[in-house]
């Protein structure tokens, strides 16, 4: 789903002019970018909620190399989904038949005789 979709959505649910539901959708965004910007925890229950972590300055390893590299401190964004839409979810993965079977295994491929090189008859 993109945003167009949403826009979509919008229309037919809310029965509202495309412009109106464009507007809409950008408005929440919107709102939703200047929260979190601003360091608040957006939270939306039954959905999730979105906020910004701050991550310490660390040490840190090179796999190539082993060299011991600083990571330096940041922020990041981080969205937690609901306990409603995690259960949603799963509950959606299991309607569809349930885990996925394992493909039925072959049988190891056997090694082709060995051949004898067709060389010269030795005199």
């Amino acid at each position: 789903m993109n945003k167009l979709d949403l826009v979509r959505s919008a229309v037919d649910r809310l029965e509202i002019s495309r412009r109106d539901a464009i507007a809409l959708i950008d408005g929440i965004f919107d709102d939703i970018e200047a929260a979190v910007i601003a360091g608040e925890p957006v939270k939306i229950p039954g959905f999730g909620q979105f906020k910004v972590r701050d991550r310490a300055a660390r040490m840190a390893r090179n796999p190539a190399t082993g060299e011991q590299v600083k990571v330096p401190a940041k922020r990041v964004f981080k969205f937690l989904a609901a306990k409603a839409l995690k259960e949603a979810v799963m509950s959606r993965r299991g309607a569809r038949g349930g885990p996925r079977k394992k493909a039925a295994s072959k049988a190891p491929a056997r090694k082709a005789p060995a051949r004898k090189a067709a060389g010269r008859k030795k005199r």
